[in-house]
């Protein structure tokens, strides 16, 4: 949670963007994250020169003896113009350079191009980003996750972003332990990957770390915040740091910003990669992620994204022969996972009833060659104002074979459901992770199995029977209230008698002309 100051200072930063004729989201967003970075490169110089003082062991210089004067806290003093050509003309090139330095994350970098044109708006957004606490870990998380939630335009592709109150859900419910590798296919923002991260911070965090704050929010009141220092997981670190989360995705901006959005939240170098994960480069480039890779994976791959088929890898093809994407990540995903791996993936609701042979080709392979868990429903708007679809989580483990599926009825998830998702009441998600941490599969051939309820269990062999259809209203048993009605012939009495009441009122109003 960040502070009502801390918003509101992002907010002035937009408008300054905006009003300075950077209109497109995506392009504010891409500004933001280089300048964020090129203050970030000081702030690591500075604590390792520190660090370097202290301990007398020397580090890989960021900054040589002659760029200096290109350091954040020295360029950031000087006057419009001369701020804007050393900005233009030596800082962002300086980026390419430190691309040799081996991390990934300077690689995505070294394309960046300064796109401000005015010097004004330069000043004023370095101004700004200096005002912004990014020397702490404990609020960078939530204060780039509040930028990108300014992203409201669809991205093309079918590209948009995941609500994040949606991905805390299925994070709770599968619940990553710090030990595992979790991917990503098709990355966007890398959203799944930095809830993942939050969510170890706060179940492997002691007493002692966790700290609690007052802070004020968006409408001045003052409520408690707490920050979890994640201070168990310190024999995980490099681990966590170097090989735990994996991201791909063929948007370079995306990446660019999922690479900002982890290493924000507190993740050193996270894996990510530019990569179309259905080319059959990616098995060439990264055979090990390609296939039986992950412990995880966390995705709402893109619903019609434009396709390269002859790209398309043969391995998923044979699989299931389709062009639709979104059959083909579920394909792709099943490979990724190692044997006894586990998924939670976002489609649209034909995945779950399309008739093509493709359609029940996928659902059997994911019903009788692996263990399909959950077929979560949710409410059509979810992802409104981008987009109207209705989708499903399908959560599935590789391998084995399914004997019983577990379907939720998600109605509300805690905002509106028209285009301006507004904050209500009505809320499923927090009973939706209750009931599946707690699901009993030894109910489901009991009474106990109500078929009217929001949440019940559906039999393989019925769902096979039924072509593999996995909607969940093709099983949910309606309930109907018959409705009493009075006899035919008291409604013609009383359709009578306000037909006398009229003529009469029309006789009344007659005799008045």
């Amino acid at each position: 949670m960040i502070t009502g100051e801390l918003r509101n200072k992002i907010d002035k930063l937009w408008e300054e963007f905006w009003t300075g004729g950077i209109t497109n989201p995506l392009t504010v967003v891409e500004q933001i994250t280089f300048l964020m970075y090129a203050r970030m490169l000081d702030l690591n110089e500075r604590r390792d020169e520190k660090r370097a003082q202290r301990t007398g062991k020397g580090f890989n210089n960021r900054f040589s003896a002659v760029d200096q004067d290109i350091r954040w806290e020295n360029f950031r003093h000087l006057p419009a113009e001369q701020m804007f050509s050393l900005v233009r003309d030596r800082v962002f090139p300086h980026f390419k350079d430190l691309a040799g330095e081996g991390t990934l994350f300077a690689e995505f970098m070294k394309d960046a191009q300064l796109m401000i044109q005015k010097p004004s708006l330069l000043v004023k957004a370095v101004n700004m980003i200096n005002e912004l606490p990014l020397e702490t870990s404990d609020t960078k998380g939530d204060l780039y996750e509040y930028l990108l939630s300014k992203l409201t335009t669809a991205g093309i592709n079918g590209q948009f972003r995941t609500p994040r109150h949606i991905i805390r859900a299925i994070v709770e419910m599968l619940d990553p332990e710090p030990t595992w590798r979790i991917a990503d296919p098709a990355c966007g923002t890398a959203g799944f990957l930095a809830t993942c991260y939050e969510y170890l911070l706060e179940k492997y965090s002691s007493p002692e770390g966790v700290i609690a704050e007052s802070v004020t929010d968006e409408k001045g009141n003052t409520v408690e915040q707490k920050i979890y220092l994640g201070d168990l997981l310190h024999e995980h670190r490099h681990h966590i740091d170097s090989d735990m989360f994996h991201g791909f995705d063929f948007d370079a901006t995306m990446l660019r910003i999922a690479a900002m959005n982890l290493v924000m939240h507190g993740v050193a170098e996270p894996d990510i990669h530019y990569q179309d994960t259905l080319s059959q480069r990616f098995g060439e480039r990264f055979p090990t992620e390609a296939s039986e890779g992950f412990d995880l994976i966390l995705a709402n791959p893109p619903f019609k994204g434009s396709l390269d088929e002859e790209d398309v890898d043969p391995g998923l093809l044979r699989t299931v022969k389709t062009k639709k994407t979104e059959l083909l990540f579920v394909a792709l995903i099943m490979r990724m996972l190692k044997l006894g791996g586990r998924s939670a993936t976002i489609v649209p609701d034909g995945v779950l009833f399309g008739s093509s042979k493709a359609h029940q080709q996928l659902r059997k392979h994911l019903v009788d060659d692996n263990q399909l868990e959950a077929v979560v429903k949710l409410p059509s708007g979810v992802f409104k104002p981008y987009a109207g679809v209705s989708t499903a989580i399908l959560i599935f483990t590789k391998g084995g074979e399914t004997d019983h599926v577990w379907f939720y009825d998600v109605e509300a998830d805690g905002f509106s459901l028209d285009d301006k998702r507004q904050k209500i009441e009505a809320n499923d998600l927090p009973e939706l992770v209750a009931q599946f941490r707690a699901r009993d599969k030894s109910v489901a051939e009991s009474d106990q199995n109500d078929r009217t309820a929001k949440s019940f269990w559906v039999s393989r062999d019925e769902i096979a029977g039924n072509k593999y259809d996995l909607s969940l209203n093709r099983y949910k048993e309606q309930v109907y209230e018959a409705e009493e009605y009075e006899p035919p012939k008291v409604i013609l009495a009383r359709l009578k008698a306000l037909e006398v009441e009229i003529q009469q009122d029309l006789e009344e109003l007659e005799g008045m002309l």
